[in-house]
């Protein structure tokens, strides 16, 4: 007979002690384990010593804020696929393009009721624990290497390092060469239905693409969305 499987340990960083006991309160409800952290550097402390399976990161905190935060988890292997979900009072769009751009997951609005916010967090974790049907580890084209297990990009000799969610959107591409990717197949797949992301955003990510490793890889496919060749 199995056993109950454990409960899922959520961190939790906000420098505000009403919103942390807030959060706290309505995820132990659900059944979450919930750590806390007051701000960024306190929070990569408990994150190396607790292991969440999920970190909710404010933006605006002293001493570190959530965005050099999410950077730092994000330049640490153990935290390579640890869902991150921003939780703050700004809306702009700068602010969610910079915050998904270091590797966040999700960008949730403040005040965000309780309900809303354990379905957020539900598709973050069904997302991280998804295997994929594709085994393969590594995908050639031309004299680009893209190598998922290292998560790095080799051009001949040279390493090139992407952020997370750049890399996962050239090795969507690049798993079916020639194949068109609509915005909205890309939004499904890399960050989910239940995330709400700006418009430009998947704009800005394949532009950064494009300056890292040229321009010939990435082909617009106007009004309908984006495919691989070369």
């Amino acid at each position: 007979m199995k056993g109950t499987p454990p409960a899922k340990k959520i961190l939790i960083v906000d420098d505000e002690p009403d919103i942390l006991e807030f959060l706290r309160y309505n995820l132990k409800k659900e059944g979450f384990e919930v750590v806390t952290a007051n701000d960024g550097r306190q929070a990569l402390v408990v994150a190396e010593q607790e292991k969440p399976q999920l970190i909710i990161l404010d933006i605006m905190m002293p001493e570190l804020d959530g965005v050099e935060t999410c950077r730092i988890l994000r330049s640490r292997k153990e935290f390579n696929d640890t869902p991150v979900a921003f939780l703050t009072a700004r809306d702009e769009d700068f602010s969610q393009i910079t915050a998904l751009d270091v590797g966040g997951d999700d960008y949730i609005t403040k005040p965000i009721k309780p309900r809303v916010l354990i379905s957020r967090i539900n598709a973050l974790l069904r997302r991280s624990g998804r295997t994929d049907d594709d085994d393969s580890t590594a995908i050639a084209v031309h004299d680009l290497v893209i190598d998922r297990e290292k998560v790095l990009v080799f051009r001949g000799a040279q390493a090139i390092e992407l952020p997370r969610k750049e890399f996962e959107i050239l090795w969507l591409l690049a798993s079916k060469p020639g194949r068109v990717f609509t915005r909205e197949e890309i939004f499904d797949k890399i960050w989910g239905n239940d995330v709400i992301v700006g418009n430009r955003t998947i704009d800005v990510h394949i532009r950064k693409l494009r300056e890292r490793l040229g321009e010939e890889y990435i082909k617009t496919m106007k009004g309908i969305g984006y495919k691989f060749d070369f």
